[in-house]
């Protein structure tokens, strides 16, 4: 059976070309990037290489971004690491959107266990982080403030700017969570003014394991992971040198290749949605602005893994939430804080689309979508 997949907010299928960009790494190349030997030279060269690519590109400077092993990790170091290092400062207050990944959920879970006053941000029932929500949640206290800058789960776009400027107003640090964002959005984070913010390789067709944390010159972080001196001393462990040479390389190719790739995806989005339109009560989780390539769906009447099972046994393959919380029978913490119960939480699917998806496939899909839909209601 060939396989639809219409599940790329949890991962991407590796580029080719990003492949071919790694392979050397792996087994020509393959040194440590800590030896002084010539092997080794040519593995710091060539990480060197990528975090000035991926700087020019992101116009920062260079010794700004911090390899990780992925965005919870990034995630985790940029909560952790700005909460502690802002408590020696007298601040001890941290704010965490009640819509964060998982990962930012556990970082604000942890600093509550050892001592710090950890506020989890509401937002209103179309998803969005309101800038009046944030400036009564700030106080002298607060040292940190981390809101993601599009959900991985409804697609809807956070006013990061606004948001960071009542952050910095009141003295705190301002991180954002940007793995959704940058396979879709441009990422202007000088413009938006944020003190930190994550990207995660394998969002944008890159490999997996392999992650960036953007810290502002001047901006004090603890360390994290100890065990080493890699990246400049402040997280330890063997630089993966074939992830990091895959993430700039599908990085520099997401930049070049986004304008055409959000068109077509934008079609992508309205033809599947035209293809349901004979089914009643679904609607769209989630307000404008929002990205076309994340559709977050209610189907009422209808448990969304009976929906999942139902659609995969017909070829298609969307999702119930977040992957990183697939395996969990709980609902959706994103779709309970927008407002939804948890009946109505278990009735939602997220489908997100790809730059490979062609319009056949959607069809297909949205066929595949309505039949199932009936056949559940039936029963």
């Amino acid at each position: 059976m060939n396989r639809i997949y219409l599940d790329h907010a949890a991962t991407t299928p590796l580029d080719k070309k990003v492949l071919e960009k790694m392979t050397p790494y792996f087994t020509e190349f393959f040194g440590n990037a800590d030896s002084p030997h010539a092997i080794g030279r040519r593995a710091v060269n060539a990480v060197d290489c990528a975090r000035d690519d991926l700087a020019q590109a992101l116009g920062v400077r260079a010794n700004e971004l911090y390899f990780t092993s992925g965005g919870t990790e990034a995630d985790n170091w940029a909560i952790i690491g700005g909460a502690y290092a802002q408590k020696a400062k007298g601040k001890d207050h941290v704010i965490v959107s009640a819509i964060e990944h998982h990962a930012a959920l556990y970082a604000g879970e942890r600093l509550e266990k050892e001592g710090f006053t950890v506020t989890y941000l509401p937002v209103n029932t179309g998803g969005l982080v309101e800038e009046t929500a944030l400036q009564n949640a700030l106080t002298e206290r607060t040292g940190l403030v981390a809101v993601m800058s599009v959900n991985n789960e409804t697609g809807v776009i956070q006013p990061i700017k606004a948001l960071a400027d009542l952050a910095h107003a009141r003295g705190a640090l301002f991180f954002t969570d940007a793995v959704q964002a940058a396979p879709h959005i441009p990422l202007d984070i000088k413009g938006w003014g944020v003190d930190m913010l994550s990207i995660s390789s394998h969002k944008f067709y890159g490999p997996k394991g392999c992650g960036v944390l953007y810290v502002k010159n001047g901006v004090k972080i603890d360390r994290f992971i100890g065990g080493g001196e890699q990246e400049r001393g402040l997280r330890g462990g063997t630089t993966n040198v074939p992830a990091v040479v895959g993430l700039a390389e599908a990085f520099l190719q997401n930049v070049k290749d986004m304008p055409a790739v959000n068109e077509k995806i934008d079609r992508l989005s309205q033809l599947f949605m035209e293809g349901i339109s004979s089914l009643n009560g679904v609607s769209i989780n989630g307000q404008e602005p929002r990205l076309p390539a994340i559709l977050n769906l209610r189907v009422e009447g209808v448990s969304n893994v009976d929906l999942l099972y139902k659609l995969d046994l017909k070829g298609v393959c969307v999702a119930v939430g977040s992957a990183c919380a697939s395996a969990s029978v709980k609902p959706s913490h994103v779709l309970l804080a927008m407002g939804l119960t948890e009946a109505e939480a278990r009735e939602c699917v997220r489908i997100s689309f790809g730059k490979e998806n062609t319009e056949e496939e959607i069809r297909f899909a949205a066929n595949a979508f309505v039949e199932a839909v009936n056949d559940l209601r039936k029963f």
